[in-house]
Parts: C-alpha cells; structure tokens; sequence
C-alpha cells in the first residue's frame, strides 16, 4: 500500500497559470486574430495538468484529478481556440 502524501494541486495551479497567461497573449494581440504564441504557450499547459492528473490517479484524491482533469481542458480549449483563430486571420489576409 502506498504512504498517503499530502495532495499536491501545484501541476494543475501551473497549468492554470500558463493557459492564463496564453490568453492574455492572445488579448493583447487583438483576440479575434489568435495568437500562435499564446495558442502555444495555452497549450504547454497541458503538460503540467497530465502530471498532476498522474499524482491524483496515485494519491488516489478526487480533488487533484479532477482538478487535473478541468486543466486539461482548459488548455486544450484556450490553446485550440487561439492557433484556430490565427491561422483563419492568416488564411483570410
């Protein structure tokens, strides 16, 4: 059996802060154009997430994965929706 640890929502806190910070890339740079930066930079927070989804799975807590999990997609989401959007503003101009 596994020794409890205490639960560590850090990954998901980083994934958090990078899909923030993609985002505020991609509104500074005019939101309807995109941002392949910040699309980019949104979705490197997926990595961190998967981490902290993997301490969750091994911590057996509810809240880490869950957590972990809405990261995920989070990033996905800001990450997809921002490099979309930049290569629709490149394609039309």
């Amino acid at each position: 059996m596994a020794q409890p640890v205490s639960d560590s929502k850090l990954p998901a806190l980083v994934a958090f802060g990078l899909c923030a910070v993609g985002l505020l890339i991609g509104l500074v740079g005019g939101i309807s154009q995109g941002s392949y930066l910040g699309g980019v930079l949104a979705g490197l927070g997926v990595i961190p997430a998967m981490v902290g989804m993997w301490k969750g799975i091994q911590q057996e807590t509810q809240t880490t994965l869950g957590l972990s999990v809405l990261a995920v997609l989070a990033a996905l989401g800001v990450g997809g929706l921002l490099l979309i959007l930049a290569i629709v503003d490149t394609v039309r101009s």
